[in-house]
């Protein structure tokens, strides 16, 4: 009899915690701005000569409409264009298509050695705003990579 009452005790136990363990799942749709390789700050040297490509991607569910994202270029006053780079991607905004989810923006690195290292030698690219009212930057308190900064050293 003992072990009946045990057995019931444990099958209703059982049954009361169904559903405790289960957990809420987030699904904040965001973008960010980042290097190739997913960094949100970057160091290029003042002896490249190249395109680097930087992506805006959107992390959100499968879209069936597009998604316009605008952003801005920010240059420090120790870059100078046409001498230590020059944006090859025009405009300021990009626009994911259905099944899209990175979009480039190409920045020419030349090589020039720095006159100042101690000057704002940084470029930085800020997400602005998007027409889905999605997160810029990664979800939470902290919002990083809502922006991405490149700094050119003399190497």
């Amino acid at each position: 009899m003992m072990k009946k009452v045990i057995c019931i005790f444990a099958i209703l136990q059982i049954a009361a915690s169904c559903g405790l363990d289960e957990s809420t799942v987030f699904d904040t749709p965001f973008i960010n701005v980042t290097t190739s390789d997913g960094s949100y700050q970057t160091i290029v040297g003042s002896d490249v000569n190249n395109i680097n490509t930087y992506y805006i991607n959107l992390s959100s569910h499968e879209m069936t409409e597009e998604v316009t994202v605008n952003y801005k270029i920010t240059v420090g006053a120790g870059l100078e264009e046409g001498i230590d780079y020059s944006i090859v991607t025009s405009g300021n905004s990009v626009i994911f298509k259905p099944g899209v989810y990175k979009m480039p923006i190409r920045i020419r690195w030349m090589p020039h050695a720095l006159a100042d290292e101690d000057a704002d030698n940084t470029m930085t690219i800020e997400l602005e705003s998007n027409d889905r009212g999605f997160t810029l930057g990664l979800p939470g308190p902290s919002g990083l990579s809502k922006s991405l900064t490149i700094t050119k050293k003399n190497l």
